[in-house]
């Protein structure tokens, strides 16, 4: 497995590179990978068939000048900004057979993870909900999946310092939310994982066993996605 630790300018970039590296991953020009990027500014992210003026406050977030975009995998609506460290990981379909399945691949996967962050922390994590890591009950890791025939996309945020109180002001009250949030605000339900930015990355990095250096990118075709598609309104505030 390859590490890529590569944060790029705009989040519509971002977006645009986990899609990128699927795609190679999955025609074989690249190995499995792990990646970190970070938001030097925020913005929201809704899942692949959220509806954006249900889930986001498109009037604080155009206040704020922070864009609104989104990902071609599920889940709900999320703030991305300074404190939330993004991994994205593709893993070969063929590496355990519980990766043939939706929910075995994430209980398969949050399950490593939470193993590698738990020696870092005091309290308890656990996993919640479909694709959640939390802390005594709180939420600090939200993840989504993408699938092609021989590859699967896993990426996620860990939240490491990040201003828990964007999520109230830009965020709506999600039109589906997991049994343990029991109603509880953004603000009530999330917490910050207290541990050290380069202890959660070397922490994954050892669990994945990303040892070697992934090679420069294709930032063509990151550009060309980002600009047609990620950065398109219309695929942005789709309907369907």
């Amino acid at each position: 497995m390859v590490l890529l630790d590569m944060t790029l300018p705009s989040p519509e970039e971002n977006l645009a590179c986990d899609e990128v590296l699927l795609e190679r991953c999955e025609a074989g020009e690249w190995d499995e990978t792990l990646r970190f990027w970070e938001p030097p500014e925020p913005f929201v992210v809704v899942g692949l068939s959220n509806r954006v003026e249900r889930e986001v406050n498109v009037a604080a977030c155009r206040e704020r000048g922070a864009a609104i975009t989104r990902r071609r995998s599920g889940g709900g609506a999320v703030v991305q900004a300074v404190g939330c460290l993004n991994m994205a990981l593709v893993l070969s379909m063929e590496r355990d057979p519980a990766l043939a399945r939706v929910g075995e691949t994430n209980r398969w996967i949050m399950a490593r993870q939470r193993d590698a962050l738990q020696p870092l922390v005091d309290g308890r994590i656990t996993l919640e909900g479909d694709t959640d890591l939390a802390l005594d009950w709180r939420k600090f890791s939200g993840n989504a999946s993408r699938r092609k025939r021989r590859r699967v996309l896993f990426h996620g945020t860990f939240l490491l310092g990040m201003d828990i109180g964007l999520m109230d002001d830009l965020l709506a009250t999600p039109s589906r939310a997991p049994k343990y949030r029991e109603g509880r605000s953004h603000a009530e339900f999330v917490t910050n994982l207290p541990a050290l930015k380069e202890d959660v990355k070397q922490a994954l990095i050892e669990a994945w066993g990303a040892r070697d250096a992934a090679p420069d990118p294709p930032m063509e075709a990151i550009g060309r996605l980002a600009r047609d598609v990620y950065g398109s309104p219309e695929w942005t505030f789709r309907r369907r």
